[in-house]
């Protein structure tokens, strides 16, 4: 099988040896997104609801560069430094998804990169 890296500037770039996405087959792994803006490199300033929209669009960036878009991403896994956020973070999850939503698991981790407080990866089928 194929792999094929996805890259954009759209999103931040990878900050360790990992590719955005990974185009296997007629699935594409899309890399966790943090709330980096990708036009400074730094994390956006503001609430969790900010944070998760930054990190959203970063992954619907790297979605229409593989070609398709958040409505085909078939699982998604949200990793929550505070999962007290969870409210939050679904409502902003909402904006950018609609029914049939994806499958998801929610997992509250210690620490994330950078400081950040939300971070999502996602499984898309193309």
């Amino acid at each position: 099988m194929t792999r094929v890296a996805i890259s954009t500037d759209r999103a931040p770039h990878a900050i360790g040896p990992y590719s955005q996405a990974i185009r296997a087959g007629n699935s594409v792994y899309l890399s966790g997104q943090i709330a980096l803006d990708p036009k400074t490199g730094e994390l956006v300033m503001g609430d969790i609801t900010a944070e998760a929209r930054r990190v959203f669009e970063n992954l619907r960036a790297v979605a229409e560069t593989a070609g398709r878009g958040l409505a085909d991403v078939v699982r998604v896994t949200v990793y929550l430094t505070d999962l007290a956020h969870f409210t939050a973070v679904n409502a902003v999850m909402a904006e950018y998804f609609q029914e049939p939503y994806p499958a998801r698991a929610t997992v509250g981790v210690a620490a994330l990169p950078r400081g950040a407080r939300v971070e999502v990866d996602a499984v898309m089928v193309v």
